[in-house]
């Protein structure tokens, strides 16, 4: 009887211990989450300023500024993973876009409000790229505990779902941009 009972409790205290280190890792998922968030907010708040310097010097990309514009704007309303993702993915190629255009435009290039923003961006876009690496790393090591055993157990009685990675969906936002403008 006493044996009996001594199994229990480690059973009990094995399966506590196993949840526990599942919600850890659920919860290590949505904090690095939030920081590619906030480093993705940070970027979007920074490209008003961006686009307004640019528009001081060029008519020839209002189309990739209104592009923009728009993506700012359904930022605002995306609520997954993958819709975040492809807008990230979307705007990284208009930003590319825009710092080709810099390279035609000499006095762009001098402009200290360019310079100032150009940099900001730059170390937002090193923020992200490592935020997006802590997140895979984390839903990878998530992900990987529901399926192993004997987490994989309790993850299944207790409900425990798989997170999406965030990935690049579109191959024309891995090529760099060319820009042209006859010269």
């Amino acid at each position: 009887m006493g044996t009996l009972i001594i199994i229990l409790i480690v059973l009990v205290v094995v399966i506590i211990g196993l949840y526990n280190g599942l919600v850890q890792s659920r919860m290590k998922v949505k904090n690095a989450w939030s920081q590619i968030d906030v480093q993705l907010q940070r970027r979007f708040d920074l490209i008003p300023n961006l686009v307004e310097v640019v528009k001081q010097y060029t008519k020839h990309e209002e189309s990739t500024l209104t592009k923009i514009a728009e993506l700012r704007t359904s930022w605002a309303n995306a609520s997954t993973v993958s819709e975040k993702a492809n807008l990230d993915n979307e705007l990284s190629g208009a930003l590319k876009t825009i710092m080709a255009v810099s390279e035609s435009y000499p006095e762009l290039k001098a402009n200290q409000n360019f310079s100032e923003l150009q940099e900001e961006l730059r170390n937002t876009e090193n923020k992200i790229s490592y935020a997006r690496q802590f997140y895979n790393d984390s839903v990878t090591m998530y992900n990987t505990k529901l399926q192993v055993i004997p987490t994989n157990i309790i993850a299944g009685m207790f409900n425990f779902k798989e997170e999406e990675l965030f990935k690049v969906s579109s191959e024309e936002v891995k090529q760099n941009v060319k820009v042209d403008f006859g010269k």
